[in-house]
């Protein structure tokens, strides 16, 4: 049987009102940072502000029909609107403009749409439907079965890659946060900290590729070595977890420090100069035969996937520069040589970041007040009311107002990993969590780039930033939880 219920009496009001706090909030920063002297008001539609306006009312027009849809809706055509997207992203790809280098805006007459915005909710509708379809087998789904997780990368990594040859990275990239949600519904925790691995192993041999060990061996990269050193030390942290091989460690450890302190003497004493990483391939090599002899003894796979660990390390660091050079694109580097402190031009690659920390600082404990901040004002921070609207919020409110906008930005979240532990439907739970995931992947970057923890990589800051796509992609992925949530017991039996 099926129970009736009456939606709007179990809509979850605390998330909705948060939302209508952030939008305000967000066009109130949009206000400040294109705000003219010559020009007071508010419903100046050819202004940046006047049309936030505009699509803050379409927002709450799109809220409300996605909450008196039944919830049932979103299970049954998710694959479909799955296929839409994706058809509509290769459109856009061949369709759209070209604007900064990027082909990401679908221009339909008047409107123009920035698809990949709203592909992510197909992506996660898409997910929730697959994880979702095991749910009455026994068991119910395996995220940690390879042939799943397969599949979750397919689905994942489709929209992604149609996605990055638009050029547009940092939306792309928000795709590696759904593997937070994987992780909740039971992905192996090894698979994340392999992902960090690379983006750790990558950083090192970028920062330092060029650092020699020794000056007297220039052509050797201290990078290189140093990442060497961390596989050796990952895979017998590997060993030590998962196979309780503590003899393996220990011999792993002596051989080790008495290679280095052999080599080390024969610098230090004899003024040979040692090849030190030829030293750390020599540790390596004699830890993966190592680990080779033990799998043919005890017949452990473990001890096979950890030397293929050290294999594919080695082989992944030593493309590390290939991609950094070939493959990523001019911009993209010296973006993040700016953001590790190899490069420090404040008057080209490092300005927008250099300006919006000026602005953020000036701010001081309770900011110069609405409307008086003078970075925001005489424009001197570029893209200050879409990817940098935080330093808005600093200058002009402030560390105190900073810190309410993101102590906001954490009820949220919380609030609704609270709505997704509640939800009785796999569908319901594994959809809340993209949401989760997504958005706390958004707020996280966006804010590290404005304060130079992370590269600038343009994604807008949920519900803050200018833009129609961005705002309406947002209350789409959030307003259908909403729904997923109120509904959560509707077609439960009496």
């Amino acid at each position: 049987m099926i129970r009736r219920i009456n939606i709007f009496q179990n809509i979850d009001w605390i998330t909705v009102v948060i939302y209508l706090l952030l939008i305000f909030f967000g066009w109130v920063c949009i206000y400040g940072s294109v705000y003219n002297f010559e020009e007071k008001d508010f419903w100046d539609f050819s202004e940046r502000y006047g049309k936030q306006l505009v699509w803050m009312g379409m927002a709450c027009v799109i809220a409300c029909v996605l909450l008196t849809l039944d919830s049932r809706v979103y299970n049954n055509l998710a694959y479909p609107v799955y296929g839409v997207f994706l058809l509509l992203l290769l459109l856009t790809l061949v369709l759209a403009p070209n604007i900064k280098g990027s082909r990401s805006w679908l221009v339909i007459g008047p409107v123009s749409l920035q698809t990949a915005e709203f592909a992510k909710t197909a992506t996660c509708l898409a997910l929730a439907k697959f994880m979702s379809s095991y749910a009455f087998q026994s068991g119910g789904f395996r995220v940690k079965n390879w042939r799943n997780l397969v599949a979750l990368f397919f689905i994942v990594a489709v929209p992604a890659g149609i996605i990055l040859l638009q050029n547009e990275t940092g939306s792309a990239i928000v795709y590696v946060s759904l593997m937070l949600m994987m992780y909740r519904e039971g992905m192996p925790g090894v698979i994340l900290f392999l992902v960090l691995c690379c983006v750790v192993f990558f950083i090192v041999a970028i920062r330092f590729g060029d650092v020699p060990i020794i000056d007297a061996v220039p052509d050797e990269s201290f990078g290189l070595f140093l990442v060497v050193m961390m596989t050796i030390a990952v895979s017998l942290a590997f060993v030590f977890y998962y196979l309780k091989d503590a003899q393996l460690c220990k011999n792993v450890l002596l051989y080790t420090v008495a290679l280095f302190g052999v080599s080390f003497a024969v610098y230090k004493f004899f003024g040979v100069n040692v090849r030190f990483l030829y030293v750390a391939y020599a540790a390596l090599a004699l830890t993966f035969m190592y680990l080779m002899a033990k799998l043919f003894n005890v017949r452990k796979l473990t001890y096979l996937w950890i030397s293929l660990f050290m294999l594919g390390s080695v082989a992944y660091v030593n493309m590390a520069d290939y991609m950094f050079e070939k493959v990523l694109q001019p911009h993209q580097r010296v973006r993040i040589m700016e953001t590790l402190g190899m490069t420090n031009d404040l008057k080209r690659s490092g300005y927008n970041v250099n300006q919006s920390k000026i602005a953020i600082g000036s701010g001081g404990v309770w900011g110069k007040g609405f409307l008086n901040g003078t970075q925001t004002k005489l424009k001197y921070v570029p893209e200050q009311d879409t990817d940098f609207i935080f330093c808005t919020v600093g200058e002009e409110h402030g560390f105190v107002g900073a810190t309410l906008v993101l102590g906001l930005f954490l009820v949220l979240l919380l609030r609704l990993i609270v709505l997704a532990e509640r939800q009785r439907s796999q569908f319901s739970r594994t959809y809340g969590y993209c949401v989760v995931s997504i958005l706390f992947f958004h707020l996280a970057i966006n804010i590290g780039m404005v304060i130079g923890l992370t590269p600038v990589i343009g994604i807008p800051l949920p519900f803050f930033s200018y833009g129609g796509s961005s705002l309406w992609g947002f209350t789409i992925l959030l307003f259908i939880f909403i729904r997923l949530d109120a509904s959560r017991m509707e077609y439960m039996p009496n």
